[in-house]
């Protein structure tokens, strides 16, 4: 069980300074994939389709991350490192000083949702 209701739930509970950049994502990610729903799973907002998460994304206390399929994340490494963000095999890290483009994440998700089949 979730302790977020919906996605406006998480966002008003993330720290001050990194709702700007939840909203944001949000609305990237719900353009990129607009037939994809808006859920929570592990306790973050993301958007996919019944239980396959394309897309999720998290706020701790200082930056903010982005979760996909590690694909998205691989064939996409050049572009992250280019917008001098770091990545994990799925995810990537972001903040106020370094905020990810939107550009960068409507290309992860699509990426993201080739690879998952979906």
């Amino acid at each position: 069980m979730s302790d977020f209701a919906n996605h406006d739930a998480y966002i008003a509970a993330a720290p001050d300074a990194l709702r700007p950049l939840l909203v944001e994502l949000r609305k990237s990610l719900a353009a990129a994939l607009p037939d994809a729903e808006e859920l929570i799973a592990y306790d973050m907002p993301g958007f996919g389709f019944g239980k396959t998460i394309i897309a999720g994304y998290a706020a701790f206390s200082k930056q903010c991350g982005l979760y996909l399929s590690p694909g998205a994340i691989a064939g996409h490494a050049d572009e992250i490192a280019a917008a001098g963000l770091k990545a994990s095999k799925t995810g990537v890290t972001f903040s106020p000083k370094k905020p990810l483009p939107p550009k960068l994440a409507t290309s992860l998700a699509h990426a993201s949702r080739r690879e998952l089949g979906v």
